[in-house]
């Protein structure tokens, strides 16, 4: 008898193969507000019984379901689009039954086609009937019970018991008393809708330190309000900030990373602490809290919102170190355990021990740094090396923050290794940065944002793609090459609706590398800058031009919807992108050879494109001041570029 227990033998319905779905009560598929998504499911029973397939959602934390009926697809497959209008994580399963009113009609039916007499069958659907209305309440039960007692009466006129039989109002008092406890159910799942922000962002990252009038001046956060107006006609709708907070003294590193500093160096900002305080807490330099909310509001009057960088980690002179010394390592020259990486040294940063005995307070402390941020006035979080925290941490810690601020976005800053990359998207992290920057031919272009957005990845994987970063300069980066640096932007802002640059050592060109490496010299993460940010030959209006394009078409604000296209130029890239019902197509050409033009044929999949082989179209190049326009027809069409001229045609396509 003990094996029948895993089993309840009245539930006859076979449900399997819910998809999209992740990990059961785990981790949560990501999606966009606004945006419809089709759930498929596989249900059936045994013999000739018709069921019912309910598709079922509700708030995470809420008691009710939300029932729909899921419509059948044939081949035992069932369908239910939701169009979610509210952010907010969500539940969701399937529950199937057999419709035992339902099978016992249309087996009724049969019969009255048949000519065979009414009466038995009618004496069964009232039976079904008033067990329905043992499960209804209110005038609910009543209808039911005036319909079973009207189907069982014989005395009534057969036509008339029929006609109830058929009520549009009876199917729908029974659908209302399902039974779950003959339902199978499939195991629920997690939802997570995400805000327009995290479907389409563009992130400028600069530091305020560096707005002064002078590299002997630090900068403000008012300073850095003057950059603001620039910021938004190049089009960017989120400005990142490194950590804002008090730098420590305690091995301050100097310029280009020098472990001899000068009285006036300025250290490194992630290095978080000092006596004046650690992460809730401004750095005097760059003003104070009521500053730093001036500029919030200062960037939302732009509808730029303001991202702020966080990392778990601490300078010797932070407080927790003295306050909670059992969140760290120790060793035993009773010194603390300072960041390290084979044969490189970071003595002005110590990692957090996160197998700390005392880690549920570390844990509740951690989160309130989110807490107190979002209550200033963040709502976007640029997180710093995730993956050497713990990642049960991050997966308790994003929900809950989440489960009370919707809104609120994580972009997760791990180069690291694929799998450790997808778990910390699964715990909730919105974006992730990509390998983007070292995919630097056409193939390993197409190869990779394939994976990204073909694969089950893209259920909970949602790409930030950086041409540059504070702490990488690519090789293609580090030449004065004005069609590498437009070329790799068009890339980013076309393939991935979610990107970013550092600047304003991106529009400026500032291509000096630290030698034999991919980083920058002199960085800006040391030392404070003076940037000409108008300097001559500055990218600032190419830039505003493609984030323009960006931000007029559908197309290119949303990730997963791109189709690769061949040529037979090895160092073309081509892609396809549109909205859901085609009326915003946008073709992109890149010649990714950056010194030398470039022709051949490319070859488009007009089928994709609700095109013939024989229709008419026209092209008009919206990445050309001019926006020169040419009639195509058929897959087959030509194209020249010149990558000091443009380095890509951004087409949209028309037909005519």
């Amino acid at each position: 008898m003990s094996s029948l227990k895993k089993f309840n033998g009245r539930n006859r319905v076979v449900v399997d193969t819910l998809t999209p779905a992740l990990e059961a009560e785990k981790y949560p598929l990501k999606r966009v507000i606004g945006d419809a998504q089709e759930f498929r499911v596989h249900a059936f029973t045994d013999s000739h019984d018709l069921i019912t397939v309910d598709f079922c959602h509700r708030r995470k934390g809420a008691k009710e379901w939300i029932k729909t009926p899921m419509h059948e697809a044939g081949n035992d497959e069932w369908v239910h689009t939701l169009q979610p209008w509210e952010i907010g994580l969500y539940e969701y399963c399937v529950m199937s039954a057999v419709d035992h009113f339902a099978s016992w009609k249309h087996g009724f039916n049969r019969k009255l086609a048949d000519g065979q007499a009414p009466d038995l069958e009618l004496l069964i659907g009232g039976d079904i009937v008033l067990e329905a209305a043992k499960r209804a309440t209110g005038d609910e039960k009543v209808r039911l019970k005036g319909f079973g007692n009207a189907l069982k009466n014989t005395e009534r006129n057969v036509r008339e018991r029929i006609d109830a039989a058929h009520s549009d109002e009876l199917r729908w008092l029974v659908s209302r008393t399902f039974d779950e406890s003959r339902a199978t159910k499939t195991p629920i799942h997690l939802l997570l809708i995400e805000r327009e922000l995290a479907a389409f962002s563009t992130w400028y990252e600069y530091f305020p330190r560096s707005c002064g009038p002078d590299t002997n001046t630090h900068g403000t956060f008012e300073d850095a309000k003057n950059r603001l107006f620039e910021i938004d006609r190049m089009g960017f709708n989120i400005v990142y900030f490194p950590p804002i907070h008090p730098i420590g003294h305690a091995f301050r590193k100097g310029k280009n990373n020098t472990l001899t500093p000068t009285d006036t160096d300025v250290g490194s900002p992630w290095a978080i602490g000092a006596s004046t305080g650690g992460h809730k807490d401004i750095l005097s330099e760059l003003g104070t809290l009521e500053d730093f909310k001036s500029f919030i509001d200062a960037a939302a009057d732009y509808e730029i919102e303001v991202a702020m960088d966080i990392a778990f980690q601490c300078s010797p002179d932070h407080p927790w170190v003295k306050e909670h010394p059992q969140w760290f390592k120790w060793r035993p020259d009773g010194t603390c355990q300072y960041a390290e990486n084979p044969p490189k040294k970071y003595q002005d940063i110590l990692p957090i021990n996160f197998e700390s005995d005392d880690w549920e307070n570390l844990w509740l402390e951690l989160k309130s740094v989110f807490d107190y941020w979002i209550s200033v006035g963040v709502k976007v979080f640029r997180i710093d090396n995730p993956h050497t925290k713990s990642f049960q941490f991050w997966n308790w810690c994003i929900l809950e923050v989440k489960a009370a601020h919707p809104e609120v976005m994580f972009l997760a800053e791990a180069f690291t290794r694929p799998k450790r990359t997808h778990n910390l998207a699964k715990a909730g992290f919105t974006h992730g940065y990509t390998y983007f920057t070292w995919r630097n031919s056409p193939s390993e272009m197409r190869e990779y944002v394939t994976e990204l957005t073909q694969s089950e990845t893209k259920d909970y994987f949602w790409p930030n793609f950086w041409p540059n970063t504070p702490d990488i300069l690519h090789e293609d980066l580090q030449v004065n090459s004005r069609a590498a640096y437009l070329g790799r932007y068009v890339l980013a802002a076309t393939l991935s609706s979610n990107m970013g640059i550092y600047g304003p050592a991106y529009e400026l060109m500032d291509f000096e590398p630290f030698p034999g490496k991919e980083e920058n010299n002199n960085s800006e993460k040391y030392e404070l800058k003076q940037w000409d940010w108008d300097k001559p030959g500055n990218l600032k209006n190419e830039i505003a031009r493609i984030n323009a394009i960006r931000n007029t078409h559908p197309a290119l604000q949303r990730t997963f919807n791109v189709t690769f296209a061949d040529t037979d130029n090895p160092h073309f890239l081509c892609y396809i992108k549109q909205n859901w019902d085609r009326t915003d197509q946008i073709l992109v050409i890149v010649n990714m050879d950056w010194e030398h033009t470039q022709s051949g044929f490319v070859y488009l999949p007009l089928d994709h494109l609700g095109l013939g082989e024989h229709d008419g179209f026209t092209v008009r190049d919206l990445y050309d001041p001019f926006e020169a326009e040419y009639t195509w027809q058929g897959s087959r069409n030509f194209v020249k570029i010149n990558p000091h001229q443009r380095p890509a045609h951004i087409f949209k396509i028309r037909r005519l």
